[in-house]
């Protein structure tokens, strides 16, 4: 990544500018400008998040936003209320009340001397979320979108369910929230209401892991925010972008179809990353790609974005089972539609005897699968430390129903949606089902090209589900997610189907034995021919703003452990990701931040699952130390779901507040 600090227009920054709100609230940003900017006004882009614009995405906004502003652009980052040293309180992700935000600080810039009355939004993750929730409310003045790593579909594809399943990371995020959201405003802004203002933050604080349980099926809850529910609601321009290692990219090709407004998509092998810092590489230059999007839409240039192909994506090819790949060999393609128009499905039948293109004799076959069985599926969304990626699925898929084709005999590129046309009987009314594509190495290691889980009572949909009946065969089609892979010649495909797979996913009451009828179950590959009218798209290196200024206090560390208890047996997992702690030189804050994370089951008790956050946040001024602990554990029994969280807040080394949270929410299909 190259760094660039001169720019055609000088840049000055605002480090905190107040955003009042009708309420009485105020809202803090940190603004980007160039210089003659009242002179001659620009377009505003708008990043609208909870994470703290003065430490927590202080580094990240530093390489981006200036690039912008240097560009003609004032660049807004917003804290929501309730974060950094923005007023009030925040109850919930995605509520109304942060869109009604949202919409008045639009309205403010384009209120101001600087502004030429046209917004965009941009963000990852939240901000990528928010930025289509806006969008859909269709403020006059936002005319573009850039959303990265976000969802169109709450329930479907975000840190909560996954195909109906309860997965980890909804106790994992709630724990990060309840951390985020417990640290106070800086003094050196709000002054001596910090406190007051701290205070007041922790008493309402909500455990949202909990919040969250209480919705396990597609209720109103989850369609609130989820634009699929009304695509044309966005008028604006959408440029999506996301990674095929990332947990959100199923929901690009969605938009791509859906959307009526102008759209188009980028899809790189990255993870929950922007494209120019992210790993692994190759990266892009993103920034010049979002410039000409913005210069398009925002300042009506012909940049040519929409003689783009509606999807430029990345074939990976395959790659070594590891923790965290730090490169991914392939090659770009672009194509006007998703799945590309020219790809074939290839029908290939789960027999006894392996994966065939022609179906044998109908066989049951049976898989109860260890309650461990999972434990190298890596993490659900890449986005920390340590090494997340999926390892070698060899061990999982002994525990698992496997399907081999035999050695191909040519390289084959599987681009589009997989997917799993399912006969099965089961022998609990609650059963759920992991189901892998891998890549099985000449040497007998295996690449877990793409997945999905999937929450056998919701057959006939994700909001109401039925319980199963023991003995009876149903059919269920099963969409792994979308991946553009290319598998080398002399390789195997696999299947492999498990009833269980920890600790991404949380277990089902009882152990379950799946019974599937080989034969007359297909896993319909989609194959996209090699055409010799193929062009790379041509992207522009990476290149980003000079970083922020920061003193290294404490280095960045991750440590990762599976153990054995010795009591027990029960298999265990640790994840330390220590974030290191850092000077701002600028204005002298110290932040630091420690995620700790452990999982246990017993292999033959799906009712002995645990799991446990512990979160430390420091911020330190001379004088002035704050540090806050969360914590956030969960057990099951067949009945209930068992929560419990604790919140530390600690002021130059006294106990200042202390809050805990018990809840038992009645498990309902999960």
């Amino acid at each position: 990544m190259q760094t660039i600090d001169q720019f055609p227009r000088a840049v000055i920054e605002h480090p905190n500018v107040w955003i009042p709100m009708k309420d009485g609230v105020r809202l803090a940003a940190r603004l980007w400008l160039p210089r003659d900017a009242a002179r001659n006004p620009v377009p505003a882009i708008l990043e609208y998040l909870p994470y703290r614009k003065r430490d927590g995405t202080a580094a990240r906004d530093q390489l981006t936003h200036p690039y912008f502003a240097g560009h003609g652009y004032a660049c807004l980052r917003v804290d929501m209320r309730g974060n950094g040293e923005s007023d009030g309180v925040m109850l919930d992700e995605y509520a109304l009340q942060e869109q009604d935000d949202a919409l008045e600080v639009i309205d403010w810039a384009v209120s101001q001397d600087w502004c030429s009355g046209k917004v965009g939004m941009m963000g990852i993750s939240w901000g990528g979320f928010n930025a289509l929730q806006v969008a859909a409310r269709r403020p006059e003045a936002l005319k573009a979108v850039i959303t990265l790593c976000s969802t169109d579909d709450r329930y479907a594809d975000d840190i909560h369910f996954k195909g109906g399943c309860l997965i980890n990371e909804n106790l994992g995020w709630g724990a990060t929230m309840l951390a985020y959201s417990s640290r106070p405003p800086d003094p050196a802004l709000v002054g001596e209401t910090w406190k007051d203002l701290w205070m007041q933050r922790l008493e309402i604080e909500p455990f949202l892991a909990a919040d969250w349980l209480q919705h396990p099926h597609r209720d109103a809850y989850w369609k609130h925010g989820s634009v699929c529910e009304d695509f044309a609601a966005i008028e604006a321009a959408v440029l999506a972008v996301g990674g095929w290692n990332d947990a959100y990219s199923n929901a690009i090709p969605r938009l791509v179809r859906g959307l009526r407004s102008p759209t188009r998509a980028i899809i790189g092998p990255w993870t929950h990353k922007y494209p120019h810092f992210t790993v692994p590489e190759p990266r892009i230059g993103f920034l010049q790609e979002a410039l000409r999007w913005w210069d398009c839409w925002l300042k009506g240039e012909a940049t040519g974005v929409l003689r783009d192909p509606a999807l430029r994506y990345f074939v990976m090819d395959a790659y070594r089972p590891e923790g965290l790949p730090a490169r991914l060999p392939g090659r770009w393609l672009g194509d006007g539609s998703w799945p590309p128009p020219q790809a074939e499905i290839l029908k290939l039948h789960l027999n006894p005897g392996g994966l065939t293109e022609r179906s044998e004799k109908s066989t049951a076959m049976a898989v109860c699968s260890d309650q461990t069985v999972g434990m190298d599926g890596g993490e659900f969304c890449v986005i920390w430390l340590g090494p997340e990626f999926a390892g070698d699925q060899a061990q999982d898929d002994a525990g698992s129903l496997t399907f081999d084709t035999a050695p191909l005999g040519v390289a084959m590129d599987i681009v589009g949606k997989p997917v799993l046309d399912l006969s099965f009987s089961v022998d609990r009314p609650v059963a759920q089902v992991a189901v892998r594509l891998n890549d099985v190495w000449p040497d007998g290691a295996v690449t877990r090209i793409t997945y999905t889980l999937m929450n056998l009572t919701h057959l006939e949909g994700h909001e109401h589900p039925r319980p199963l009946e023991p003995g009876r065969t149903y059919r269920a089609r099963i969409g792994l997610d979308d991946i553009a892979w290319r598998i080398p010649k002399g390789h195997r495909l696999r299947v492999a189907i498990s009833t269980s797979y920890w600790p991404m996913l949380w277990p089902s009451p009882e152990p379950v034995t799946l019974t599937v009828l080989s034969g007359t179950s297909v896993m319909e590959v989609p194959v996209r021919p090699t055409g010799k009218a193929d062009k790379a798209p041509d992207f522009p290196r990476a290149v980003a703003a000079p970083p922020l200024a920061q003193e290294e206090l404490r280095p960045p560390s991750n440590r990762h452990e599976r153990g054995t208890d010795p009591q027990t047996g029960a298999v265990t997992l640790t994840i330390e990701d220590d974030f290191g702690k850092h000077r701002n030189l600028d204005h002298g804050l110290i932040s630091g931040s420690i995620e700790r994370e452990f999982y246990s089951i017993e292999k033959d008790d799906p009712l002995t699952a645990y799991a446990r956050c512990h979160w430390t946040e420091e911020l330190d001024r001379e004088g002035w130390s704050v540090r806050t602990e969360t914590f956030s554990d969960m057990r099951a029994d067949a009945t209930y779901f068992h929560l419990t969280a604790r919140i530390e807040a600690w002021e130059n080394g006294k106990l200042v507040f202390e809050k805990d949270f018990v809840e038992t929410i009645k498990r309902d299909g999960n």
